[in-house]
C-alpha cells in the first residue's frame, strides 16, 4: 500500500484496526486503542464508522478480493484460454490472500464471536464463486470446457487454491519442498488437461 501519509482517515483507521484485533483479538482491543494507534480521536472512529464491528465489516469490504477479482474480467485481462486464465485466477487469488493475511485470520478467530459477521466473511467467496462458474459456462458455451457442471468446477478451483493458501497460514510450510509457484502450475495443468475437450 502507499506510504501512510497518502491514506485517507477511513483507510487509516481500518488498517489500525485489522493490526489491532489480529494481534489481541476483537474482545482484546478498544475503539480508543484503535483511534489512537492511527492518529485519531475515538470520536472520529465513531462519526466515521458508529461501532468496531461496523468498523471491521466495512475493512472486510474494502479489502476482500471479489472487486480486484472481478476486474480481471472486466479489464478484458482474461483471454478465453483456460490454461492461461486459472493461471492468472490463481495468482491474483494468492496475491490478495497473502496481502490480507491479518484479515483472515480475524475471520477464522472471529467468525462465531460477532453476531452476523459469518455472512459478512461468506459474501466474497460467494462473489467469486459466481464470477468462476460465469467463466466456466462461457468457456462451455465457447467450446473450450467439456460439458459439466460450472458451479462445481467452480468450487472445487476454489476450495483447492483456499487450501494452498490456509496450508501456509501461519507460515510455516507444512510441505516446504513444494512452492506456491509450483503448486498453481501443476494444480492448473492438472485442471486444464481434465476439463479441455
Amino acid at each position: 500500500m502507499s506510504s501512510s501519509n497518502k491514506l485517507s482517515t477511513d483507510d487509516k483507521l481500518l488498517l489500525a484496526a485489522i493490526d489491532l484485533i489480529s494481534e489481541k483479538g476483537y474482545n482484546g482491543v478498544s475503539t480508543q486503542e484503535i483511534a489512537g494507534s492511527a492518529g485519531f480521536s475515538e470520536k472520529t472512529l465513531f462519526r466515521r464508522f458508529g461501532s468496531k464491528q461496523n468498523l471491521l465489516e466495512t475493512a472486510f469490504d474494502r479489502y476482500h478480493y471479489a472487486e480486484e477479482m472481478t476486474k480481471l474480467f472486466n479489464e478484458e485481462q482474461i483471454v478465453w484460454d483456460l490454461h492461461s486464465d486459472l493461471q492468472l485466477i490463481s495468482r491474483t487469488y494468492h496475491e490478495i490472500m497473502n496481502r490480507n493475511r491479518k484479515m483472515i485470520m480475524i475471520s477464522i478467530k472471529e467468525e462465531g464471536n460477532l453476531p452476523g459477521f459469518r455472512e459478512k466473511t461468506q459474501k466474497h467467496p460467494r462473489q467469486l464463486l459466481g464470477i468462476l462458474t460465469n467463466y466456466f459456462s462461457t468457456m462451455h458455451e465457447k467450446g473450450k470446457l467439456i460439458p459439466t457442471d460450472p458451479e462445481l468446477q467452480a468450487l472445487s478451483f476454489m476450495m483447492m487454491n483456499f487450501g494452498a493458501f490456509m496450508n501456509n497460514l501461519d507460515a510455516d510450510e507444512n510441505y516446504p519442498t513444494v512452492s506456491l509457484e509450483a503448486f498453481i502450475m501443476e494444480s492448473v495443468q492438472t485442471f486444464t488437461r481434465a476439463l479441455t475437450p
